[in-house]
């Protein structure tokens, strides 16, 4: 049986890594897809760069169109980035009646429910297993491994950007902007690293998995997002004395009793003594919570060369098995047959519910306590723990740090209100919120 023929749009960092592994393991792949799989055009801006990682026996092209307009090509591998161009090709490729996989998050966030539209309209596959966590092979878990199960709520560490400058924080005591540049030195955030940092990264993903999990169109647009630029050393000193550790997390969550979904992405306390806590560096990890297998955890590298091409040749291998089969026994693009999606709404954040981690700088005399947790059980909002740092000598303002139990966000937002006009609190008070995650 003759090899699929692949096309191949952008040949960076991803891109590169693709046709190294598809080469170094060809006779595995053979073996489980069924027939060979081979990248027999690229096309690339910089077509000297790319003919000379892939060599004289592939096409190199400057115009994408090219490998569409091929009918020689069976899939199309899009690594091109962005919603712009990106977008245009992938478009062009399904109404060729082209097979597609992409890496890229942001597309798919933004436009996915019109992307999967016309692939089932065409009756072709986009495979995106690279598009969120890297190597982690969670939209397959979601999709197929899990799919006994209803989905009560995930949680992930989706953005290794962030994961790694705030366990440098975390084990150095720096501040955010000491670590963002050593972070950039090394390599592991871009020179504009808007997007990781400010956490528009990990709301792509989050929104993605989100609408795999609920069977929901993509709700990029409705997801609330925070990022980590705001986060002071000081927040995650205080928070590892209590048994918490801070992370960016990208949760979606059920909520039954107001028939919404909840979609946010911000910085998270998280109880030491969760594995999800105790991921480090640039590592990804995501838990997601079923009602019959409980609690499941996947981790690995988000990123890299390698591991997100690990994802790509997966999806490879799935549509060379599946190509040939009857489109409406494919698995589904979100995992819902097409025809029982539903419109449930995400919530709008002020209708979250979550526990909070407060930080107070307040003046240190007698009644601030007391004044404070009188506005806290007016709003019906309950204590979980409190510590306040000892003054020092002569010292006449000191820190005070509350722990609550969980409440809805509107109330914390109109007690924090009411606390912030207090004239002994003497700077914006920080609020991070809190998930057990058990």
């Amino acid at each position: 049986m003759k090899p699929i023929q692949v096309g191949l749009l952008g040949i960076g960092t991803v891109g590169s890594g693709t046709f190294q592994v598809l080469a170094r393991n060809q006779a595995e792949i053979r073996r489980r897809a069924g027939r060979g799989i081979q990248i027999t055009m690229v096309a690339d801006l910089d077509t000297a760069r790319a003919q000379s990682i892939v060599g004289p026996g592939v096409q190199v092209v400057a115009d994408g169109r090219q490998i569409i307009d091929n009918p020689a090509i069976d899939i199309v591998i899009e690594l091109i980035g962005g919603y712009g161009i990106a977008k245009t090709l992938v478009m062009a490729a399904i109404a060729a009646g082209k097979h597609v996989v992409t890496a890229n998050k942001a597309l798919l966030a933004v436009h996915g429910t019109e992307i999967f539209a016309a692939a089932r309209a065409k009756g072709v596959m986009v495979g995106f297993e690279a598009a969120v966590a890297g190597g982690i092979p969670i939209i397959k878990a979601l999709r197929e491994g899990l799919t006994a199960n209803r989905i009560e709520w995930i949680a992930g560490i989706i953005n290794g950007t962030t994961n790694f400058i705030l366990s440098e924080m975390r084990d150095k005591g720096l501040d955010f902007g000491v670590v963002l540049k050593e972070a950039q030195r090394l390599g592991y955030a871009e020179a504009d690293p808007t997007f990781d940092i400010e956490g528009v990264d990990a709301a792509h993903k989050a929104s993605i998995m989100s609408a795999i999990a609920f069977g929901t169109p993509v709700q990029f647009g409705q997801a609330h997002v925070e990022g980590i630029t705001k986060l002071q050393a000081a927040d995650i000193r205080y928070a590892e004395q209590l048994g918490y550790r801070i992370k960016l997390l990208g949760i979606t969550r059920r909520r039954d009793d107001v028939g919404g979904i909840e979609l946010r992405v911000h910085p998270t306390l998280v109880p030491a003594k969760r594995l999800i806590a105790n991921v480090e560096g640039a590592m990804n990890a995501v838990v997601v919570q079923g009602d019959a297998v409980g609690t499941t955890l996947y981790y690995g590298k988000g990123a890299g060369s390698e591991p997100t091409a690990s994802a790509v040749v997966a999806d490879l291998v799935d549509i060379t098995r599946l190509h040939t089969a009857d489109p409406d026994h494919r698995v589904p693009h979100l995992a819902f047959q097409p025809d029982a999606t539903a419109d449930t709404p995400i919530l709008p954040i002020g209708q979250v519910v979550t526990s909070f981690y407060l930080r107070l700088q307040v003046a240190d005399q007698t009644g601030v306590l007391s004044r404070i947790t009188t506005i806290l059980a007016e709003h019906d909002i309950s204590i979980d723990a409190v510590l306040q740092r000892e003054s020092a000598d002569g010292e006449k303002q000191t820190d005070l740090i509350i722990l609550t139990h969980d409440t809805v966000e509107g109330r914390m937002r109109g007690a924090l209100a009411q606390m912030q006009a207090l004239p002994t609190v003497l700077a914006p008070i920080v609020n991070i919120r809190k998930e057990e995650l058990s």
